[in-house]
């Protein structure tokens, strides 16, 4: 089906051909079909299935066919500021002919801004659980005023620690027959039916099985390798494969801050980002990122949904993850757009139980590589340490003790370039 067989106001029908959309996903034809007429839903949805889109334009929609004195305002709740910014940027792009106002709402900046846009006045408000709390409580975010709403990536906001908030926030709204609500899942679970069926009004519910949870396009490979030679055959695998660019997952915070400082001081120009980090500062990391500014970024979880890379080459799941959706969701990072990619996975006796879940959920067998000896590179970050014990750089070999010789695959960083901490 093709959007302008929609009836849409042809305001509207202008932002979506010039925003480059012509056909529905099936995501978008199963849930405006619905969304379109005022009822409510609860739509199972992967990232990347159109589900932003489906979702503004029943709100921009709904907003154009009211009368300014009837206007109602609408609320799009979301795990992260990360997430928010990006539905704020889709959002501005269909509303370049409408002319409403759209604004974001986060923790880790100051509240006058935030205020002052909404006393002007805001038609769509996008936000953070515990930011619209905050300005709700506050008086500035009357939630009773909210006729249109939107929950989404509801499984992710639960794993959180975000359901108490959530709960709080609806309780504070108006009664689900007096407002429009959508929930959006990656499953529809337990817990996001029981919130469906509590907060909205008499929801479709919207489940669309994916074809394939994996793409065609994601060349996927498998080494088994032990925990503490893992980093040399990461150095070496980067360079042989010299992809553009990489996001690197890790389980733990820790890691990410390790691994990060690891690749760095071998000469990749790495950053890391992990859920302790601020806000302001994890935004900033990932604009730089998108923006080519380096080439490698070491993540946890807290970046494998809702974040959108355009040509990312690579994934490298250095810890298998705990959570076998988790997988998808990570390797999903590439291969977007219609092009290519590549996902590596090392499993290492600490995480290597994961497999089993992983290769069951996914319904395949990753297919393994070997790794040769050639394979592991020297690890330079041991020079680091030595330097600064006063040990002679290069009087060691690599922890593998199957590194190359020294000088193959040299820091391209000098002895006193920064390290990219955050």
């Amino acid at each position: 089906m093709l959007f302008n067989e929609l009836n849409l106001n042809p305001k509207l029908l202008r932002a979506i051909a010039e925003r480059g959309y012509t056909e529905l996903t099936p995501v978008q034809e199963r849930t405006l079909a619905v969304t379109l007429h005022g009822r409510d839903a609860a739509v199972q949805s992967q990232t990347g299935t159109g589900k932003t889109a489906a979702f503004l334009i029943t709100l921009f929609e709904s907003l154009l066919s009211s009368g300014a004195s009837k206007r109602p305002k609408a609320l799009i709740i979301v795990p992260t500021r990360e997430l928010a910014v990006q539905i704020e940027g889709e959002a501005h792009l269909l509303n370049r002919h409408l002319g409403f106002s759209v604004g974001c709402f986060y923790g880790g900046v100051g509240y006058d801004r935030q205020l002052g846009l909404l006393r002007k006045g805001v038609d769509i408000i996008i936000g953070t659980p515990g930011r619209l709390i905050d300005l709700s409580e506050n008086g500035g975010m009357p939630l009773k005023d909210i006729g249109m709403l939107v929950i989404d990536e509801a499984d992710r906001l639960f794993d959180m620690g975000f359901l108490p908030d959530i709960k709080k926030l609806l309780q504070r709204m108006a009664a689900p027959r007096d407002r429009q609500s959508m929930l959006f899942s990656a499953t529809l679970g337990r817990v996001s039916r029981k919130i469906s069926a509590d907060y909205l009004n008499r929801p479709e519910f919207i489940e669309l099985t994916p074809e394939k949870l994996t793409v065609d396009t994601i060349t996927q490979e498998l080494y088994h390798v032990k925990s503490h030679i893992k980093a040399n055959l990461l150095l070496g695998i980067l360079e042989k494969e010299k992809p553009r660019n990489a996001l690197i997952f890790v389980n733990m915070r820790h890691s990410a801050f390790k691994l990060a400082r690891t690749l760095e001081r071998n000469g990749f120009r790495t950053r890391y980002l992990s859920g302790d980090l601020p806000q302001s500062q994890r935004l900033k990391i990932i604009d730089d990122f998108m923006a080519g500014k380096f080439s490698f970024l070491v993540a946890t979880d807290v970046a494998a949904r809702g974040l959108h890379i355009d040509a990312l080459e690579m994934v490298v799941n250095y810890d298998l993850p705990q959570d076998c959706e988790n997988y998808v969701h990570r390797i999903g990072r590439t291969a977007r757009a219609g092009l290519s990619g590549k996902a590596v996975s090392l499993a290492c006796e600490k995480f290597s139980e994961n497999l089993y879940d992983i290769e069951k959920f996914i319904k395949m067998t990753i297919p393994e590589k070997k790794a040769s000896v050639e394979l592991f590179a020297t690890d330079r970050s041991l020079e680091f340490e030595q330097r600064g014990s006063g040990r002679r750089p290069g009087s060691t070999k690599s922890r593998s003790g199957q590194g190359r010789p020294q000088g193959h695959g040299r820091s391209r960083l000098p002895w006193n370039a920064p390290v990219h901490q955050t």
